[in-house]
């Protein structure tokens, strides 16, 4: 991923409330490999003595004081908003703050589409990255809103150079169930994909977890598929689903995530407080990536 940023024009980094000694570690290395520069918005004398701490010189960022984190990250969204910065990252700051500053519908960066979060997983053992969608944005997402978390999937997946992502719509089993809704639109979605309404992309479901990434499942439950067992995509039900599958990922399966919400003017960095430094790291690459 990084090799696909390195050589272009740097994106500007604004994180809200930047004390925060795992980003600042994450920033340093991607500003040192020259994949982003950044600016750090929040209490600047405890971001100048955690950057020491760490051996890192806090000159190779922008520092603004503002220890108000109300107003610092109102003041980061306002510099991404105003083409001042490209990126949005969130630093040692509340996610709900952090998430109402950017979906202010006035001063925010929404965009009037559906605003989603989509993660890429590299997990050892597995042959190929993995994008999952959406395990921190959306609650219950509707049919609409999942028509739009695939386009913004498949969008990121094409970025990473996978030409026709296949796309999973997740449930718990592959069969049609009309007594569950969302086996119902994992359905429907896929004959949408079939018809080219949902474009760039191999659309099937409802799938198992298994059927859709493991050949050797979906060949034994009977599922014939150019997506199952080779899903490049996964849509999951809804945000329960997704974080659960996010967490087993990182925690119990060794996986690096890179995370963003996408849908608004701006990539916006949405990483959990459990995610390792790479995660972070991998996190301000890809947004830089999707920058425009």
């Amino acid at each position: 991923m990084a090799e696909l940023v390195k050589g272009g024009p740097l994106k500007k980094v604004a994180v809200a409330c930047g004390q925060d000694p795992d980003i600042i570690e994450a920033l340093a290395r991607a500003v040192n490999q020259k994949l982003a520069q950044a600016v750090l918005i929040g209490d600047q004398k405890r971001t100048e003595e955690l950057a020491r701490q760490f051996k890192i010189d806090p000159k190779i960022f922008t520092l603004i004081d503002e220890p108000d984190y109300k107003r610092a990250a109102a003041r980061a969204v306002a510099m991404v908003r105003g083409k001042e910065a490209d990126v949005l990252m969130k630093g040692l700051i509340d996610t709900a703050v952090y998430a109402r500053a950017y979906l202010d519908k006035e001063n925010g960066l929404m965009t009037g589409g559906t605003v989603a979060h989509v993660g890429v997983f590299e997990t050892p053992n597995f042959p190929r990255l993995l994008v999952i969608t959406d395990a921190a944005q959306i609650p219950y997402p509707d049919f609409g809103q999942k028509v739009e978390m695939i386009n913004h999937a498949v969008t990121v997946a094409r970025k990473l150079g996978i030409e026709i992502p296949k796309v999973a719509v997740l449930t718990a089993t592959e069969k049609v169930n009309p007594k569950w809704p969302c086996s119902l639109e994992a359905a429907q979605l896929s004959k949408m994909a079939e018809r080219g309404q949902i474009k760039g992309c191999l659309v099937d479901g409802p799938l198992s977890m298994d059927g859709a990434v493991s050949p050797e499942c979906a060949k034994g439950k009977g599922i014939s598929s150019p997506v199952a067992g080779y899903a490049d995509i996964l849509v999951t039900p809804d945000i329960q689903a997704g974080n659960i599958l996010y967490k087993c990922l990182t925690q119990m399966a060794g996986a690096t995530v890179a995370a963003m919400v996408i849908g608004t003017s701006a990539p916006v960095i949405l990483t959990s407080r459990t995610d390792s430094d790479d995660a972070k790291f991998y996190s301000i690459v890809l947004a830089a990536l999707m920058a425009k």
